[in-house]
């Protein structure tokens, strides 16, 4: 019964801390792009393509958290 409890509060340490990251990166890059086409209107095209991939790059890591959540929990 302990181990179970320990491993339950492994995984919320493990995808609370790995997902915080992501989230900051994911809100400072939003508010940069919206920033950046604020000032450059003509040019919201590439910066809306760069702020999608990098967003997709700062999710990743969050589903790399959620996977080591996983592996805690059923291994």
């Amino acid at each position: 019964m302990e181990t179970e409890s320990a491993q339950y509060f492994a995984m919320a340490i493990a995808i609370g801390l790995g997902s915080l990251g992501p989230a900051i990166g994911i809100g400072l890059l939003v508010s940069s792009a919206l920033n950046s086409i604020g000032r450059n209107p003509e040019a919201e095209s590439k910066i809306r393509t760069l702020m999608i991939l990098g967003i997709a790059f700062a999710e990743a890591i969050a589903i790399y958290a959620l996977v080591v959540a996983l592996i805690i929990r059923f291994v």
